[in-house]
C-alpha cells in the first residue's frame, strides 16, 4: 500500500493512501502530485503538502470568498492571487454582476487542475468574467494600476514560491490596490501548528489596517484542526454586519452553497480564548 505521507508540520503528519497516481511531475516552481484517494477523492499536493481535495474543497473556498463578498454587499471587482485550483475563481462566478482577476504563478498548476479537478474550478477558467494572468503576485500587485473592492490571497504556505505572500512589502502592495472600503483576506494556516505565522500576519497587517481579526473553519484535509483565514479593512462596519443583513444578502445574490450559512459567516470571527492570546503573546 502506498502512502501519501505529508510533513508539512514537524512531528505532525497526515498520511493519505494512494488509490492511483494521476500525475507527479516537478514545474519550474514545484514537485506537484495529484492522485486518488478513497475518502477524498483527487487530491493534489504541492511540494509534498495538500493544496485542495475534491471532496472539501467546497469548505475552504466558500468561506474564502463568500464571507467577505457578502460582508462588502456590493464587491463587483474582485482579485485572486494564487488560487491556481480555481477553486476560489468558481465561488466568485456565482456572483451575477462580478469581474474577478486572478494572478497565479505557476501556469502548470492552472492547466492540470482544469485537466484533473475540473469539479474544482467548475468552468471558472472559460468564464469571460474571468482575466487569468500568470505572473508573480507580488510583481504583479507593485505594478498594477488597478484596484479591487476584495482580495483574495489564496497562497501556499509561508515556505518556497508562497513565503512572500506574507510579507509586510506585499500586505502593503496589496493595500494600495484595494478600494476604500475594501477588505483583503489572508490563508493563515492551523494556529495549532502555526501560531507563529498567525501572529506574524496579526501584526503585519495590523500596522496597515484599522480593522483586523481572522474567522475560521475546520478543513478536513488540513492537519492540525481548524484553519485560519486573515481578515483586513480600514471600515470596521463590514465585520459587523447583522445576521439580517447577511441573509438579504444571500438571498438576494441567489447563490448556492453547501457549507456558507448566514449564521455560520458570523459565527466564524467568534475566537477561541487560546488564538485571542496567541495573537497577543509576546515572541
Amino acid at each position: 500500500m502506498q502512502l501519501f505521507d505529508e510533513g508539512l508540520h514537524s512531528g505532525v503528519n497526515l498520511a493519505l493512501k494512494v488509490d492511483k497516481i494521476l500525475y507527479r511531475d516537478q514545474t519550474d516552481l514545484q514537485d506537484l502530485m495529484i492522485f486518488e484517494n478513497k475518502n477524498f477523492g483527487r487530491v493534489m499536493s504541492l511540494d509534498g503538502s495538500v493544496q485542495t481535495t475534491e471532496k472539501d474543497e467546497f469548505i475552504y473556498h466558500e468561506m474564502f470568498v463568500h464571507v467577505p463578498m457578502l460582508a462588502h454587499g456590493n464587491a463587483r471587482r474582485a482579485l485572486i492571487v494564487g488560487g491556481g485550483d480555481g477553486g476560489a475563481a468558481r465561488q466568485l462566478m456565482k456572483y451575477r454582476d462580478i469581474a474577478v482577476t486572478m494572478v497565479d504563478i505557476d501556469r502548470t498548476v492552472v492547466e492540470l487542475s482544469r485537466k484533473y479537478m475540473p469539479s474544482v474550478s467548475g468552468g471558472a477558467f472559460d468564464d469571460p468574467r474571468l482575466d487569468l494572468v500568470i505572473a508573480d503576485g507580488c510583481k504583479f500587485v507593485k505594478e498594477t494600476d488597478e484596484t479591487w473592492d476584495v482580495i483574495i490571497i489564496d497562497s501556499t504556505d509561508p515556505h518556497g514560491p508562497g513565503e512572500v505572500l506574507y510579507t509586510q512589502e506585499f500586505y502593503s502592495d496589496c493595500k494600495s490596490c484595494l478600494t476604500p472600503g475594501g477588505v483583503i483576506i489572508t490563508q493563515n494556516g492551523v494556529p495549532f501548528v502555526q501560531e507563529e505565522e498567525l501572529r506574524t500576519s496579526y501584526q503585519r497587517l495590523g500596522r496597515l489596517f484599522q480593522d483586523v481579526s481572522f474567522y475560521l473553519a475546520a478543513i478536513p484535509s488540513y492537519v492540525g484542526g481548524i484553519m485560519a483565514y486573515g481578515w483586513a479593512t480600514d471600515d470596521a462596519s463590514l465585520r459587523k454586519v447583522s445576521l439580517s443583513t447577511l441573509a438579504a444578502r444571500y438571498v438576494e445574490a441567489g447563490i448556492s452553497t453547501d457549507y456558507y450559512t448566514p449564521e455560520v459567516h458570523k459565527a466564524a470571527f467568534a475566537l477561541p480564548l487560546n488564538i485571542q492570546k496567541a495573537l497577543t503573546r509576546d515572541e
